[in-house]
């Protein structure tokens, strides 16, 4: 049974010192595949053993200046084009198995974009083992005669192994010999040719295993398809109407709390040949397709595992402990995932499209893992990791947050068409390797003599070495005289006898003399080395526990360093964070005021076309309203000519009333006779040269065919003269309004004031309307008449026009004021037509 696993990001760390708080990083390896044509564009460059350049190839430009950049990465070992299968598995994979044979568990995976060289480097080619043929080879070798037969172990459902007695292992093979079953190949079976030089390496490895245990070896092969995990090893009926497919399997997890695939064949193997047919059989059903990048690409990722078993023998040296307690199970996966791709580039419609998603959704769960894995170690923050987003990182949580040595194999296609999706791999490879992985502990070894296996084949070792000695000795006393007595009478045979074993014993108790003082004098040697050694022991403890003082402040100096590193990076971290953000808001900022000074020059340019436009047009009303100006007050100067020439006629024809006798009383002149006899009188010339002949009108005509406004104001005293203004079809109007003006075109005001008599004089002031560019209505007064009311006495007017009426000759007579003011005199302001237009009005008559 495998013992439990200690998961160190979860569990307090022990005590410093001790082996379970050690970590190892996850150790990656990049390895460059060689150029399908030597013309093709190379974008990866080995700087030295352990740095890659990537550099822009030709028409990407990447970086925001538009500059070439160039970029290096660090691995822990690279491996260039012409690296071969041998040196890579020395040195990435030689250690693994090493740790394998010795109990440990151990990871080894190659990444890369599709068509790098992941399934080469894992699996080979002809001629060229790649590193599963390799590590089974040297399994194989190891433990080649220490392997325990077939059916000792023997595997169940809950990811542990079951042993059983050498008769019941003996019984099941003699049942498995009778029923020929194809899902066990025998090690006596002739080797598929397709794969006998993939297996055949020539290199010879092996690794130091334990005499007195006894191992075995399962293999089971399964795939993720589709975020789905197939048993590639498993027997499906054949049926050629209805082929039933492969059935999914689950993921569960043991009492250890390591994840296993539920129902996964596993099959025991006893050599290589065996082992990589087991492979090859699966191989065959794993997924594969053409696509435009490579033409056997790997549509899902591949997991073999190799699951090694190890037993101490019983005391006795001949038989399995038939403990299941002592049992020590290690395992090795090695997996080929299938390659990250951009459905753009692989033209992948249909399926294909959709396994290309699963795959990219799979390795970005696997690189959010890892990611999360970093900052949790690096920061001491407790994210959960989120292994359960993908089959293939919840199958190897076990080894992220248990224990166990993990190899990553970054396999990358230097041509330039891969730049961008190496780029990816490579930033991947950098977050993985600042991954530390709990270093696996040495499993506990059991409480049984070593050497167990070869005691009975060294017994009778020390008998005869005993022999040997004492013969030696022997030789070095005098021979013995003959002991033969032919005569009873002899006497000398005995004597000489006698004589000889004196000189023995005389030589013996010499040599036990010298033995024994060479024995005490040894013995005080011995005692004055140990004195020596004890000293030495005693001086010796002294440094070394000044020297463990020194190494413990050393490792405290060192820790203390590691967190302050960790956190200056932190920081680090924070301020790169800062810098981009602040880089990008400098980057918006300079794009808003470029668009503002844009937009201030196209105003400013609008402003100038504005100002010109604005420009011309002051300077056309400027030069219109100096016309008009200048015409105003030609016309006003006219208007004033004018008044000064109405009120000369006036005077002058005051003058000539006054002036002149008055003999008899003239008869009134009708309108018929004025129009007869009209006799033109000297007048004063008029301001207005070759002026045209006036038109005769009715002072009413002109309000004929236009609308009035007609404004009383409330004020106004209504008066009882004869001659009212009457305008037709007007809008009499207390106040003037806005909606009244609007709807006429002419507008009269009836005004009153007193008078310097004391009478009441009603002056009518006529103007026109006129709509104003505001939408409002504006009157410009044209004229003014005055209606006046006078007493008869004193020869004073009942009512006058503005202007005096021309006499039409020189020599009529006027009698009295309603006579001579027969006639009005209408003028239109602004005209420069001098007095305005002639016509008769009817004299009032008087009240009775």
């Amino acid at each position: 049974m495998k013992p439990a696993r200690t998961k160190t990001p979860r569990k307090p760390v022990g005590k410093k010192g001790s082996q379970t708080s050690l970590k190892d990083p996850v150790g990656v390896y990049c390895r460059v595949r060689p150029l399908s044509f030597p013309d093709q564009e190379c974008c990866i460059e080995v700087i030295n053993s352990t740095t890659v350049q990537l550099h822009t190839p030709e028409g990407y430009r990447l970086n925001r200046n538009g500059d070439y950049k160039e970029t290096q990465y660090s691995f822990k070992q690279v491996f260039g084009t012409h690296t071969t299968q041998k040196e890579l598995f020395d040195v990435v994979a030689n250690h693994l198995v090493d740790d394998l044979i010795h109990g440990k568990n151990g990871l080894l995976f190659t990444y890369g974009v599709t068509g790098s060289g992941k399934t080469h480097t894992m699996t080979g080619s002809p001629g060229e083992g790649g590193l599963l043929p390799r590590c089974l080879d040297m399994i194989f070798n190891s433990i080649g005669s220490f392997q325990a037969k077939r059916y000792v172990f023997k595997s169940n459902d809950r990811n542990s192994m079951d042993i059983q007695c050498e008769v019941d292992a003996l019984l099941e093979r003699q049942k498995r010999e009778a029923i020929p079953n194809p899902k066990t190949p025998s090690s006596k079976r002739q080797i598929d040719p397709e794969f006998a030089d993939m297996i055949n390496v020539q290199e010879f490895c092996k690794a130091e295993v334990d005499e007195d245990s006894v191992y075995g070896v399962f293999v089971s092969y399964i795939e993720i398809y589709n975020n789905y995990i197939y048993d590639l090893l498993e027997e499906v009926p054949f049926d050629p109407i209805k082929p039933k497919p492969l059935q999914s399997k689950l993921l569960r997890e043991d009492k250890n709390h390591n994840m296993y695939v539920a129902g996964c064949t596993e099959v025991e193997v006893k050599s290589t040949e065996e082992a990589f047919e087991v492979f090859w059989k699966g191989q065959k059903k794993r997924r594969i397709a053409n696509t435009h990048l490579n033409r056997e690409s790997s549509r899902s990722h591949s997991v073999f595992n190799i699951k090694l078993v190890q037993a101490p023998l019983d005391a006795d040296g001949d038989n399995v402990l038939q403990e299941k307690e002592q049992i020590t199970i290690s395992q090795l996966s090695l997996v080929d995932l299938a390659g990250s791709e951009r459905t753009n580039r692989t033209k992948a419609e249909g399926n294909r499209l959709r396994e290309a998603g699963n795959i990219n959704q799979s390795l970005m769960t696997l690189r959010t893992c890892m990611e999360v894995l970093r900052e949790n170690q690096m920061y001491g923050t407790n994210k959960m990791v989120p292994y359960r987003d993908s089959k293939l990182t919840h199958l190897f949580k076990n080894y992220f947050d248990g224990e166990g040595k993990v190899r990553m194999i970054v396999c990358v296609n230097p041509k330039a068409e891969d730049y961008e999706e190496s780029m990816q791999v490579m930033r991947f490879a950098e977050v993985t390797q600042e991954v530390e992985v709990a270093r696996p502990v040495d499993k506990a070894i059991c409480g049984l003599t070593p050497g167990r296996r070869y005691r009975n084949h060294i017994r009778a070792g020390p008998v005869g070495d005993e022999l040997l000695v004492t013969e030696v000795v022997l030789q070095s006393f005098p021979p013995l005289p003959s002991c033969e007595i032919m005569d009873i009478n002899d006497e000398q045979t005995l004597p000489r006898l006698i004589e000889a074993l004196e000189k023995r014993h005389q030589l013996r108790q010499m040599m036990i003399d010298e033995f024994t003082k060479q024995s005490f004098t040894f013995k005080g040697m011995l005692q004055e080395f140990d004195k020596g050694i004890s000293n030495k022991e005693y001086s010796i403890q002294g440094k070394l526990n000044e020297k463990e003082k020194v190494i413990s402040g050393q490792k405290l100096e060192i820790e203390r360093l590691e967190k302050k590193t960790k956190t200056l990076e932190y920081k680090i971290e924070i301020l790169e964070k800062t810098t981009t953000i602040y880089e990008e808001d400098k980057r918006n900022l300079q794009q808003e005021l470029e668009a503002q000074n844009q937009k201030l020059q196209q105003q400013f340019s609008d402003k100038r076309r504005l100002e010109a436009r604005l420009q011309g047009m002051v300077t056309e009303t400027t030069m219109k309203w100096e016309k008009e100006c200048e015409r105003r007050v030609a016309a006003k100067q006219l208007e004033m000519q004018n008044k000064l020439w109405v009120k000369d006629e006036k005077l002058k024809q005051l003058k000539a009333i006054v002036t002149e006798p008055k003999t008899e009383k003239p008869e009134r002149p009708s309108r018929e006779r004025d129009r007869e006899k009209a006799t033109p009188r000297s007048v004063s010339p008029s301001p207005v040269p070759n002026a045209p002949p006036l038109r005769l009108r009715h002072r009413r005509s002109r309000s004929a065919g236009d609308r009035w406004v007609d404004h009383k104001p409330a004020s106004n005293v209504q008066t009882e003269t004869v001659m009212q203004p009457h305008v037709p079809h007007a809008i009499t109007v207390s106040v003037a309004n806005e909606k009244a003006l609007a709807k006429c075109e002419k507008y009269m005001l009836t005004h009153q004031e007193l008078a310097s008599d004391g009478e009441i004089e009603t002056k009518l002031i006529k103007g026109d309307v006129y709509k104003t560019r505001g939408g409002g209505q504006a009157v410009q007064f044209t004229d003014i008449e005055t209606l006046k009311q006078e007493s008869p006495t004193g020869r004073k007017r009942r009512s006058s026009t503005v202007a005096p009426a021309h006499p039409d000759g020189a020599e009529s007579e006027w009698t009295d004021v309603e006579t001579r003011c027969s006639v009005a005199v209408e003028m239109r302001a602004g005209s420069q037509l001098g007095p305005g237009y002639q016509h008769h009005a009817q004299p009032k008559r008087k009240k009775p």
